[in-house]
């Protein structure tokens, strides 16, 4: 018997299609896109995991750490999930950290697919199936979204929670029963627990409801989201410092006070970044079609907006910060454009320039899709520390850069957590760091010092002889393509060539 043709499996099944499709480019990425995408991905997280098991505390999150004090303002509740996932591994044996990082991105990556279905769905339930189809395809295949369904950030793992969240007020035929405002609520605060932010999108969940003047609704919901914030959170906050709100305060604290310390931007950041990762001129359409359907789709709008808002207001702004609330703005985006074109004289009088515009669309995301989809992000500080895991017994490891902070190394590649300078004091350069080090205990001197960047290497490798005669030259690690262009568009990506050398005092011998 003849297999259905994809067209076929199109106009039938166009589902089966789309995750088909989406399970493809996400294993492309799982297998290939490995290292991390920004610090919070890998620093807060993976880091912050692997070192509990093994007895130490990385970022001093922990009351007993020598080097706490006191609650740090960060969610447990994701980096704990690593850390149950990094203890079983232990538990089998599994030490090699490429490979537990691939097992990592392949439970992200289906984790991910929550998010395509339900866009699906959502847009079928709100629209018909003709934006289904497109707005699916989208979540399945844009050029960023198989890439960034693999990493680590709480801001793409909160997605299929908020997803879920609007999913079950909209499933049943009739009107959402009282049990589905409470199990959305649920969902919503197992979103804030990965995310404390999206209690902005709860915020607008709820004003929706409460406009539609279904007041026990609204109650439920906010019931059902305190429920695993006081379960989750609550109860982690009363075990570590037995206060169960101990670290949300200082969140809450920490960011208020520091709100203009980081990227301060003007208010229309993030329009301007979505546009441009949306590609225009389609991004525009899903702005316009967002906007258009605001009153028949007030369940999707108000969350999205609200969380949008308090972003643009806010002065710390990070691309990252706008990613949980892209997926449901395609969905009302595309079934508000598609209902405007359908009843446009203007677009009706002009299929050609419609065509043209998502044929455009089409040819850049087709063109970065497969490109991105593969990207090894950070790959000289990851190979760097791969490479070095071959020496055991490392205790100190010292980083030169010639202009900047030095680079943070991933010491869950080493598998050892040996001491890192790193930080310059006040008015220190890397090389009065150096004597500061040379000053200490003989036991402290680093065993590899690693040079980021060509600034004047030869120079500092001089100086640096100096101070520890018996250096030598061990290998050059370079970043990846990506990682080269990305520093060169913006400098502030610090990918830089990672020269190592080795004190031969310490490691006489260059292993193999």
């Amino acid at each position: 018997m003849k297999p259905p043709g994809i067209t076929k499996i199109w106009n039938e099944n166009p589902l089966v299609l789309i995750l088909g499709l989406a399970i493809f480019f996400r294993l492309l990425s799982v297998v290939f896109a490995r290292g991390w995408g920004m610090i919070d991905d890998h620093f807060l997280v993976i880091e912050s995991a692997q070192s509990w098991v093994d007895g130490f505390d990385y970022n001093s999150w922990l009351p007993w750490s020598r080097d706490n004090h006191g609650p740090t303002g960060h969610n447990f509740f994701y980096p704990g999930l690593n850390f149950l996932l990094f203890s079983f591994f232990r538990f089998i044996h599994l030490e090699d950290p490429q490979v537990k990082m691939l097992l990592v991105r392949l439970i992200n990556a289906a984790w991910s697919l929550i998010t395509v279905y339900l866009g699906y769905r959502i847009t079928e339930k709100i629209s018909d199936q003709r934006s289904a189809r497109l707005a699916g395809l989208l979540l399945a295949v844009f050029w960023f979204m198989p890439w960034m369904s693999v990493r680590n950030l709480i801001e793409i793992i909160c997605i299929p929670f908020l997803m879920l969240s609007v999913w079950v007020l909209l499933k049943p035929e009739k009107k959402a029963s009282l049990g589905a405002y409470f199990l959305s609520g649920l969902f919503l605060g197992l979103a804030f627990n990965i995310r404390m932010q999206t209690v902005f999108f709860s915020i607008g969940l709820g004003l929706a409801i409460l406009l539609t003047k279904k007041w026990k609704g609204t109650i439920l919901l906010t019931l059902g989201a305190l429920l695993p914030v006081l379960m989750i959170q609550g109860a982690i906050g009363y075990w570590l410092w037995g206060d169960p709100f101990a670290e949300l305060a200082e969140h809450i604290r920490y960011n208020l006070t520091a709100a203009n310390d980081y990227f301060v931007l003007p208010w229309y950041t993030y329009l301007l970044f979505m546009a441009g990762i949306l590609i225009p001129p389609v991004s525009l359409f899903i702005f316009f079609g967002f906007c258009h359907s605001w009153k028949k789709n007030l369940i999707l709008f108000l969350p999205v907006a609200v969380f949008i808002l308090f972003h643009s207001v806010f002065p710390n702004k990070q691309e990252r910060f706008i990613l949980p609330v892209i997926p449901l703005l395609i969905v009302a985006g595309i079934a508000g454009w598609n209902d405007f074109t359908g009843r446009s004289g203007f677009w009706r009088k002009r299929p050609k320039l419609l065509r043209g515009c998502w044929t455009f669309f089409w040819i850049m995301n087709l063109f970065l899709l497969p490109v991105v989809s593969v990207v090894y992000s950070k790959h000289a500080r990851v190979e760097s520390m791969t490479y070095l895991s071959k020496y055991p017994g490392i205790r100190q490891i010292l980083v030169a850069d010639a202009n900047d902070s030095p680079e943070l190394l991933p010491r869950f590649y080493l598998k050892q957590w040996p001491h890192v300078y790193d930080e310059l004091l006040e008015n220190e350069s890397t090389d009065s760091m150096m004597l500061r080090v040379v000053k200490a205990d003989h036991a402290e001197y680093p065993r590899f010092i690693l040079f980021t960047g060509d600034t004047d290497l030869p120079g500092r490798v001089v100086k640096a002889r100096e101070r520890f005669p018996f250096l030598q030259y061990e290998t050059t690690v370079e970043p990846g393509f990506i990682d080269n262009l990305m520093h060169f568009l913006n400098p502030v990506n610090k990918n830089k060539k990672v020269y190592i050398y080795r004190n031969a005092e310490f490691f006489p011998v260059k292993l193999k």
